[in-house]
């Protein structure tokens, strides 16, 4: 008797031009969409100076635009509405989201609200809010200046929404970016310490996609794929930032995590996320503060494919979380939470917003939330 077999689907459509120089093909893609551009990145993309760079090739295209600044780094609710009023002000048609996860997240939900009603917490993914995202919406060019959440080539936002104080996916294809364009010497400018956690966290987005629940051997092969560009150039991007080649990889391998973690994610980022929204942490930190613990905890039901990440890194599955742990401090990040300011008092209730976070639900071991905080205190440090 055959056994019945479900059915997936596999999808990815994102058009990415990447190269050194690849900016400069932003005019002629703006051109073909829409006549005033919306820029959307925060003050600190702005100092680096590749705003400069978008600006140009949009003037040289005969684009008009203008640019909103105002994207916050672990992005609430309001700052959406905040870049939907500079968006009509700006009587915009078209946006260019340029920066990292925040100003691209942003950006996509600016373009969700320009067509759809609020609030926002209507379209969250984990209550199926995808099927209420049914109208078109502005197109979109996504311009990372990071290389970590990969969210140029993704469909989805992440927010911290007012009702719930949670961070929070909101979910749909139609808001996947109309191209990407992947340039690295955009991400020359990173510090060491952002190109770190910013990498860890794209290296996170491929191990857990990899190690996640689901049937999904097209994500499992271009999670290997990143695992294997962040192991080749993860160190070298952030110790020598003026080396193209590296900060190539890493543009790829965020791209790569992205594309691979429609088939889930899992504990450690829903351990992140609250760290991101009531503790200020950078979102890449939070991962690669956590990621040790959660390998050790979910080894023993994925071994195998521990064990396959692990050679990727030149180890044994059962070192692969110490390795990580090593990374780190080669990398020269913290040993753990309490160096980013995270107290023993802190962790019953960080457990309880992860585990109403929704990314253990596709991690290979079932979470508790009492299993979230015994994770919480092994990554303390």
């Amino acid at each position: 008797m055959n056994q019945a077999m479900s059915v997936t689907a596999w999808s990815f459509p994102t058009r990415i031009l990447f190269g050194v120089g690849a900016v400069r093909e932003l005019g002629p893609l703006a051109k073909g969409l829409g006549k005033k551009a919306l820029i959307v990145t925060d003050a600190g993309v702005v100092g680096t100076g590749a705003i400069d760079k978008v600006r140009a090739a949009l003037d040289a295209a005969g684009v008009a635009h203008a640019t909103w600044d105002g994207v916050e780094g672990n992005p609430h609710e309001p700052n959406v509405f905040e870049g939907l009023a500079a968006y009509r002000a700006a009587g915009a048609d078209l946006i260019v989201a340029v920066g990292g996860g925040s100003p691209l997240d942003v950006a996509k939900l600016v373009r969700l609200m320009a067509t759809h009603e609020p609030p926002l917490a209507q379209y969250d993914d984990a209550i199926g809010g995808d099927a209420k995202i049914v109208r078109d919406v502005p197109p979109m060019l996504a311009v990372p200046t990071t290389a970590g959440t990969g969210s140029e080539v993704g469909r989805s936002g992440v927010v911290t929404l007012t009702a719930t104080n949670q961070k929070t996916v909101i979910f749909g294809p139609r808001l996947l970016a109309n191209a990407a364009i992947l340039d690295p010497e955009l991400t020359v400018s990173m510090p060491a310490r952002i190109t770190a956690a910013t990498g860890i966290d794209a290296l996170t987005h491929n191990l857990e996609a990899y190690l996640a629940l689901g049937d999904h051997p097209l994500a499992d092969s271009i999670a290997l794929g990143g695992l294997e560009l962040c192991a080749r150039s993860l160190v070298r991007a952030t110790h020598h930032g003026a080396d193209l080649t590296a900060r190539g990889d890493m543009m790829k391998a965020a791209a790569m995590g992205a594309i691979a973690f429609q088939k889930g994610l899992g504990a450690c980022h829903s351990l992140a996320h609250p760290l991101g929204a009531d503790k200020g942490l950078h979102h890449g930190l939070a991962n690669a503060l956590c990621l040790p613990a959660v390998v050790a905890w979910n080894r023993e039901v994925v071994t195998e494919r521990v064990e396959r990440v692990a050679r990727v890194f030149g180890v044994a599955g059962s070192e692969l979380a110490d390795k990580l742990r090593g990374l780190n401090a080669e990398l020269g990040l913290p040993a753990g939470l309490r160096a980013e300011g995270v107290a023993d008092d802190d962790l019953a209730s960080l457990a309880d917003h992860a585990f109403a976070d929704a990314c253990h639900r596709s991690n290979p071991r079932p979470c508790t939330r009492d299993d979230l905080l015994v994770l919480y205190r092994a990554s303390m440090g």
